[in-house]
């Protein structure tokens, strides 16, 4: 496949385009050929420009707030040109609340102010280059994580208020920590008792006391999502993945790229998930 055509475009009356220029920009660092059509355009000179340039894929810029009116018009203009089949993508100062209405109406994905333009380059070429396989979300949270000072002391409230059952309990000299499993619907809680006084958790503890630790997502191919994941600039806590309990390969997202949570990738080996 040759260079992707982007064509970049700020519907409506904006009168802004320095986001939109950096966006260009990026996109032809990362090897797309970007044709931007300027400032204060409409829908239907937009929809035209994309069919005469025989774009890949339409980038729109918003940030005169008028975006829920403006990006289905596009998507309209390019229905009565017969050219539905070009995804709209859509960025700028787009409320989250507005959001799913334009992903109901055809947009194929809105990249927020706190996006990167690693992270928009990863997925224009995801979605137009058909030798990149999309990276598929999470499957679930495959647990919580709960720092405990000590398990035996902890279960009573899990096993007898709460009803549920233990699993197991396994103890992860790697990490220095003894975990015990929960099983709640299709997730689990995992108590984390500290080893010794060298464990993260006893840090934890020592820090914040006992209390939510850690969420863990259940992810396929966990390597290939941490490439991803560097090559957008998301800071890690592990850039490879490690042995974790339950037969799984670990990494941890460090906190300061999820305002504050600490993500735990989880993937587990040679077993079904039920």
């Amino acid at each position: 496949m040759g260079e992707i055509r982007v064509l970049v475009a700020k519907p409506g009356l904006d009168g802004h385009d320095r986001g939109a220029l950096v966006i260009s920009q990026a996109l032809r660092d990362h090897g797309m050929e970007v044709i931007y059509t300027g400032l204060r355009q409409s829908p239907a000179q937009i929809a035209q420009a994309a069919v005469q340039e025989d774009v890949d894929v339409i980038g729109l810029s918003s940030l005169s707030g008028a975006h829920n009116t403006l990006f289905p018009k596009v998507l309209e203009e390019l229905s009565k040109r017969d050219a539905a089949d070009i995804p709209v993508i859509g960025g700028g100062v787009i409320p989250s609340e507005d959001i799913p209405f334009l992903l109901e109406k055809g947009v194929k994905n809105i990249f927020t102010s706190g996006s990167s333009t690693e992270a928009l380059a990863n997925y224009i070429q995801e979605l137009i280059d058909p030798k990149t396989k999309e990276m598929i979300p999470p499957k679930k949270i495959a647990h919580i994580g709960i720092a405990v000072k000590n398990i035996d002391h902890a279960l009573p409230f899990y096993t007898g208020a709460l009803g549920l059952s233990l699993e197991g309990v396994e103890k992860v000299e790697t990490e220095g920590v003894k975990v015990a499993f929960l099983k709640i619907g299709e997730s689990r809680f995992e108590l984390l008792e500290p080893l010794d006084e060298n464990s993260p958790i006893q840090g934890f503890l020592d820090k914040k006391g006992e209390g939510i630790h850690h969420i863990a997502l259940e992810v396929d191919d966990i390597n290939k999502r941490l490439k991803k994941y560097k090559s957008e600039n998301i800071k890690l806590i592990n850039d490879e993945p490690k042995k974790g309990a339950d037969n799984s390969e670990i990494a941890f997202i460090h906190p300061q790229s999820a305002n504050g949570v600490l993500f735990e990738l989880c993937q587990h080996l040679g077993r079904s998930e039920d």
